[in-house]
C-alpha cells in the first residue's frame, strides 16, 4: 500500500514538474512597459499581444514601423508627445515590415479574433521594402542604421564563432523568413559572403528539412524566445536586438559578424499618400530624423550615421 502511494506521489510530482515546465513563461513578451488602464489583463503565453502599441480607438498618429524596432517605442513616442503634446493618442504596429506592406496594400489585417483597419499615416521599412511601394508615399527619410549580428544563448554552448557555425549539424538555427521579413534576406547575402552556396544550402536548405532550421513568422520575438526556452542554439538578427537582449538581462550573449561579412541596413521611414493625419505625419516624420530620436535609437544599439 505505502509502495504504491509512493508511485502516485512520484508520478504526480513528475507531472507537475512537467506541467510547470511547459507553462514556463518566465521570458514572454511584452518586454516594453504596458500603457496603464484601469483593468491590466495581460496573460504570458496567451494573450499579451506585444506587437501592437497604444491607442487603437480614435488615434491621432498611427505608424508601422519595422518590427526590431519595438524596443525603442516606449522611449520614441513618449519623446515625441512631450515635443508634441497635441497628439496624446498614438497607435504604433511593429510586425515585420512584408506583413505590414501587405496590411497597407489589402486594407486590414487579423490577429486572433481581431481585426484592424487602421490606415498608416507613416511606414518605417528598410530600402528594398520601401523601393518596392513608392506609389504609396509623398516623402521618404533615413533615421536609422543597423548590421548584421549572431544571438546566443548565455556562455554559448555551442560554441558558435560565426555565420559558418550556422552550417553546422549540432546547431539549431533560428533563421527569419525571407518571404516577409526583410532581414532573411540579407542573412542570406551574408550566408554567401561567408561560406558561399555551401553555407546557404545547408542553412536554408538542407537543415529547414530536418528542422535544425526554423524560419520564424515574427523572428524578433520568436528568434530570443527560442533562444531563451533552448529551443535554439543561435539566431542570425540585427546587432540592436542581440543587444537590448542584454539591455534587459536576459541570458543572451551577442556574437560579432566581420565586416567582410556583415550587411548594413539603413531604416526608412514612408509618409503615407493616404495618410489620415497629414499633419502628423509630417510631425513626426521630422521628429524621427531630429537629434532627440536619432539619440534614442542610439541608445538601443542602433547607429544613425
Amino acid at each position: 500500500m505505502l509502495y504504491r502511494k509512493l508511485i502516485f506521489a512520484v508520478a504526480g510530482l513528475i507531472m507537475v514538474s512537467s506541467r510547470v515546465k511547459a507553462q514556463d513563461h518566465r521570458f514572454d513578451p511584452p518586454w516594453n512597459t504596458p500603457p496603464q488602464s484601469e483593468v491590466m489583463f495581460t496573460i504570458p503565453g496567451v494573450d499579451n499581444v506585444p506587437d501592437l502599441f497604444g491607442d487603437i480607438n480614435d488615434p491621432q498618429l498611427v505608424v508601422f514601423f519595422a518590427g526590431n524596432q519595438f524596443m525603442c517605442i516606449d522611449d520614441l513616442l513618449a519623446a515625441f508627445k512631450k515635443e508634441h503634446p497635441e497628439y496624446q493618442r498614438i497607435f504604433a504596429e511593429t510586425l515585420p515590415p512584408g506583413i505590414l506592406a501587405k496590411q497597407i496594400i489589402g486594407g486590414s489585417i487579423t490577429i486572433g479574433n481581431m481585426r484592424i483597419t487602421l490606415k498608416p499615416d507613416v511606414y518605417t521599412a528598410g530600402k528594398s521594402r520601401i523601393d518596392q511601394m513608392p506609389r504609396y508615399f509623398t516623402k521618404t527619410e533615413i533615421y536609422a542604421k543597423n548590421r548584421l549580428a549572431i544571438m546566443v544563448r548565455k556562455g554559448n554552448p555551442k560554441n558558435v564563432k560565426g555565420l559558418n557555425d550556422l552550417g553546422r549539424a549540432d546547431v539549431r538555427v533560428s533563421m527569419p523568413n525571407p518571404e516577409w521579413e526583410g532581414i532573411g534576406k540579407r542573412i542570406v547575402e551574408a550566408y554567401l559572403k561567408a561560406g558561399g552556396e555551401t553555407l546557404k544550402t545547408a542553412v536554408m536548405e538542407t537543415k529547414v528539412k530536418d528542422s535544425t532550421t526554423i524560419l520564424t513568422q515574427i523572428h524578433h520575438r520568436q528568434s530570443p524566445m527560442r533562444l531563451l526556452y533552448n529551443q535554439s542554439d543561435a539566431a542570425p538578427v540585427w546587432h540592436s536586438e542581440a543587444y537590448y537582449q542584454q539591455l534587459i538581462n536576459h541570458p543572451i550573449e551577442l556574437v560579432e559578424i566581420p565586416e567582410k561579412e556583415n550587411i548594413k541596413a539603413e531604416y526608412i521611414a514612408a509618409l503615407m499618400k493616404s495618410a489620415p493625419h497629414p499633419q502628423a505625419a509630417k510631425d513626426f516624420m521630422n521628429f524621427l530624423v531630429s537629434p532627440a530620436a536619432k539619440a534614442i535609437y542610439k541608445k538601443y544599439g542602433f547607429s544613425t550615421e
